[in-house]
């Protein structure tokens, strides 16, 4: 398959992006509707991100754990806004070995409840807390509308769990992970986005607050890339969740939860991609470099294996494609559609000069730079590749950034420009509810309050400022 049957990307970026999820032998579509099978190159994405973020995971002293797939109905029954919140996207099995269960079993939509139900099992003291596990797994939920790694009704996540003694303790919690997250996004997938509160309607079920981090996508909709959730005292009373403390008396204790799913894939495909495939940021390509021989002369062939053998060295995850199957051009082509961040040619000239021509897919430039200390100069032009991208993904974001003064400003911004709408506005579930059924548009987080301003649909006294807009 080659990149000319991509459409272009500003022309259809649907077609765009569903085309080239198959180009670049990511994934494809799975045989029940609305699910997908991950192949070993997007299934490496997910490793990146995994390896990067289990890192930040186990240094906060949160574990990896394992919970089972399946989950009494009875136990998300237990917290009435957390069942109302999910009950439309659940799978519920209620026969198994040829028989009707006595109870349905949900196939997890999250596991708020089910490790709830252990917490209050193995918590008892304060010598306990605080508690703090962290899963990776599949979870289940049942999408009408579906697009690859974007949203499917079975996807990858982690999903992180802890039990406080204080609600103080609770907050540093949740900010601890979504700062975590937003680091990974912006250091490692060079996306940048905002930080902030999810409105009363679109927090989480079950929760006092939810923070997000919100990213800017080419199609000038938003995507919500991962949640952090303080869940107070919600579920640890309902599942009986308690603890003696030092004084000798009962509480119940404080919770979070946050979660960060393949759904990262989906953003790392559409803000970086471009019409001729995927522009990977270093950090996250499961391939930094290949090199690529010209003509395989047995001297250029040598030469290409000592280059080779010293970048793998280096740590630098290094392919040489020296097989005899494709032309130069057709490798030159294959390794742009994945997005390979490098592409070192290597002909009779490089060799005779002593030198390196080097592709950057970010900006699809060449340069030439000596064969001394490679490792190094190749190193130093991942690292630039890195920064640029991130560079360009902040400048999207500000550039894309405007202000409303009112109602009317607002809604002609959304016809006339895309991306992110700042107001002053006061939280108010039904006046979020009259925007987005006139225009679309949705609250994706607060990012500033007790401030003075004018809300920007009332015209009354605001002391928040929130972003609105169009969402996928």
């Amino acid at each position: 398959m080659a990149k000319e049957q991509l459409v272009k990307k500003s022309e259809n970026i649907s077609q765009w992006y569903t085309t080239l999820i198959q180009l670049a032998d990511l994934a494809d579509y799975g045989p029940v509707k609305g699910t997908m099978i991950i192949k070993p190159y997007g299934y490496a994405l997910w490793e990146q991100i995994q390896k990067s973020l289990d890192v930040h995971i186990k240094q906060k002293g949160v574990g990896n754990a394992y919970f089972p797939l399946f989950i009494p109905m009875s136990f998300l029954e237990k917290e009435a806004s957390h069942v109302e919140g999910f009950s439309p996207e659940l799978a519920v099995v209620t026969h198994a070995g040829g028989e009707k269960l006595e109870e349905a079993l949900v196939v997890r939509p999250t596991s708020e409840t089910i490790i709830y139900d252990a917490y209050s099992k193995w918590i008892q003291s304060w010598r306990d807390l605080p508690m703090m596990m962290n899963q990776w797994c599949n979870v289940v939920r049942w999408e009408k509308r579906t697009m690859p790694f974007m949203r499917t009704s079975e996807f990858l996540w982690q999903e992180g769990h802890t039990a406080h003694a204080t609600l103080d303790e609770a907050i540093e919690m949740q900010n601890w992970a979504m700062d975590t997250y937003a680091k990974v996004y912006r250091q490692d997938l060079a996306i940048d986005g905002y930080v902030g509160y999810k409105s009363v309607s679109e927090r989480f079920a079950g929760a006092d607050t939810t923070l997000t981090f919100e990213s800017l996508m080419p199609s000038g909709k938003v995507l919500q890339s991962c949640t952090s959730h303080n869940l107070g005292q919600n579920f640890s009373k309902v599942f009986d969740i308690s603890f003696q403390n030092q004084q000798g008396e009962n509480e119940f204790t404080w919770q979070t939860s946050w979660g960060l799913s393949t759904r990262s894939i989906g953003a790392l495909i559409i803000a970086h991609g471009d019409d001729n495939g995927l522009c990977l940021p270093p950090k996250m390509a499961p391939t930094q470099v290949v090199i690529v021989p010209a003509k395989a002369t047995d001297l250029v062939v040598a030469y290409c294996k000592g280059l080779f053998s010293e970048l793998t060295k280096a740590d630098i995850r290094t392919e040489f494609d020296d097989g005899d199957n494709e032309s130069f051009g057709f490798k030159l082509n294959k390794w742009e559609v994945k997005g390979v961040p490098v592409v070192i040619k290597v002909g009779p000239k490089e060799f005779d000069n002593n030198n390196l021509t080097c592709r950057r897919r970010d900006t699809l430039t060449d340069i030439v730079m000596g064969r001394e200390n490679a490792n190094n100069s190749v190193k130093d032009l991942l690292d630039t590749i890195q920064k640029d991208m991130l560079i360009s993904s902040t400048k999207y974001r500000d550039e894309n950034t405007r202000d409303a003064n009112n109602y009317d400003e607002f809604k002609q911004l959304l016809d006339e420009h895309k991306g992110f709408i700042r107001v002053y506005w006061n939280d108010d579930a039904e006046i979020e509810k009259l925007i987005k059924d006139e225009t679309k548009a949705s609250t994706r987080c607060r990012i500033a309050e007790n401030v003075v301003g004018t809300d920007f649909y009332t015209g009354k006294p605001a002391t928040e400022v929130w972003l609105f807009a169009r969402s996928y």
